[in-house]
């Protein structure tokens, strides 16, 4: 593990920035660090091509001190419209690559550890994926959750556009992930905490709030259901869902930190795009967050 701060600046966080959006290409070029000492998180979903993806990264790398990449369905999707056509792990290596000539460290680099305010700690990014155990009530199987989520229409994009190649299913990729990851969280020294930023959250209490609960299918995997516990969180950082709020599980902080499409951030009072600060903790910072909402409506989860 590296440490690379100075005893000062922030930790910032923000995820689901969707650029295809003209708003939210405009939100990202007016985002910039406090001070010269800034890290920032990007949870996730910054766009759909790696044209998109690049312009990102290289624009927040160029103004932050660190910028930290745990990739979303979004980034992973094989699109249409996206000159790249690598699938399943193959485009995975190939965003990882990108972060690297960056300077953008990624779940497969050594965890840095945050020395500022609020340290010493260990920053996460990790990659997991979902494996369908967030089932809908009364399904008891994959195949009863997805026949249920055809049912209602609300069905993840990920379906057609997400490949595990060469893995066999979603599922397997994501139980791979689980293991390597846990085995490398578990090298983290006992006397220091951690803040780990995923994509999705690592419990499943941030999606009973869902207004279509068949989508949290393709929200995560009980198989981390008790890793906040396990490996001493300080705040778990997730996006995803596109309800942006604070809650605390079992005694730990979770931090959804998304932006969303702009049909969803113009309902809310707040500023879009505000950089939410992980370390140190902002003042006041119980539990909060926008009126329950729905990650996508039937036009954009199909």
């Amino acid at each position: 593990m590296e440490s690379t701060a100075g005893g000062a600046g922030q930790l910032l966080a923000i995820s689901d920035l969707h650029i295809g959006y003209a708003e939210n290409r405009a939100l990202v070029e007016n985002m910039r660090p406090g001070t010269d000492e800034d890290w920032l998180i990007v949870a996730g979903d910054i766009a759909e091509t790696v044209a998109d993806i690049r312009w990102v990264l290289e624009l927040l790398a160029g103004r932050f001190r660190k910028v930290l990449w745990s990739p979303g369905n979004h980034e992973l999707w094989t699109h249409p419209k996206d000159p790249v056509t690598l699938r399943g792990v193959a485009r995975y290596e190939h965003l990882v690559a990108l972060c690297r000539e960056l300077g953008v460290l990624t779940p497969e680099d050594p965890y840095p550890i945050w020395d500022g305010p609020g340290g010493p700690v260990v920053v996460a990014p990790l990659f997991l994926l979902y494996d369908y155990s967030f089932l809908p009530p009364g399904c008891a199987t994959k195949d009863e959750g997805l026949t249920y989520a055809h049912g209602t229409g609300i069905v993840c994009n990920d379906e057609f556009l997400l490949h595990p190649d060469p893995y066999p299913s979603r599922e397997a990729w994501c139980r791979a992930r689980v293991a390597e990851t846990e085995r490398r969280l578990t090298g983290i020294p006992e006397t220091l905490p951690t803040v780990l930023i995923n994509h999705y959250p690592l419990d499943r209490h941030p999606t009973e709030v869902l207004w279509y609960p068949e989508f949290a299918m393709w929200c995560g995997t009980t198989l981390t259901a008790d890793w906040h516990r396990r490996f001493r969180v300080d705040t778990m950082v997730y996006g995803h869902l596109h309800i942006p709020r604070t809650t605390h599980h079992e005694g730990v902080r979770f931090e959804e930190v998304s932006v969303g499409y702009p049909r969803e951030w113009r309902k809310r009072p707040e500023p879009p795009g505000r950089l939410r600060r992980i370390l140190p903790m902002e003042v006041g910072a119980g539990d909060r967050g926008a009126a329950p909402g729905v990650r996508g409506d039937r036009g954009d989860t199909r």
